[in-house]
């Protein structure tokens, strides 16, 4: 990779970073472990956090805050779902915080958070669990390849 590249949309980019939250609460992280390789564009990220990106070269680092629109958006009250117990395996165990693989009618699989139940009923958030959140975004660029 080559150190003097600029990252533009199509660039090969290796980097580090740290995502944390209003409160200072760590969300994610690749410090400490591999660092995240994409190509600028591909989807690996979300578009509000890669135009930040742009013009970085390998070496860099820098930190910047993400609005919820520019993030994973708002929580949305429609996206909270009451279903019936019975609609779960009943071996299945079921408690508030836990994620659960749901096929959409397309074939979609997507992530619901229960977030209460009780003997009849199971309410699932399928709301991005950083929805509604300003992100702090801390990267540093260890490469780029146009």
């Amino acid at each position: 990779m080559n150190p003097a590249a600029e990252i533009t949309r199509g660039s090969h980019v290796r980097l580090h970073y740290t995502i944390t939250l209003e409160d200072g609460t760590e969300a994610d992280s690749s410090r400490g472990g591999e660092p995240l390789d994409f190509v600028l564009g591909d989807g690996t990220m979300l578009e509000g956090l890669e135009d930040f990106l742009l013009g970085m070269r390998a070496g860099q680092r820098a930190a910047y805050s993400v609005s919820p629109e520019q993030g994973f958006g708002y929580r949305d009250a429609e996206a909270v779902h009451v279903m019936p117990r019975s609609d779960f395996p009943a071996e299945m165990e079921l408690a508030p915080g836990v994620i659960v693989a749901f096929t959409t009618p397309a074939g979609d699989e997507v992530p619901g958070t229960v977030t209460a139940l009780d003997e009849t009923q199971v309410t699932v958030d399928f709301n991005h669990p950083l929805a509604g959140h300003t992100l702090n975004f801390d990267v540093e660029i260890l490469a780029v390849q146009a």
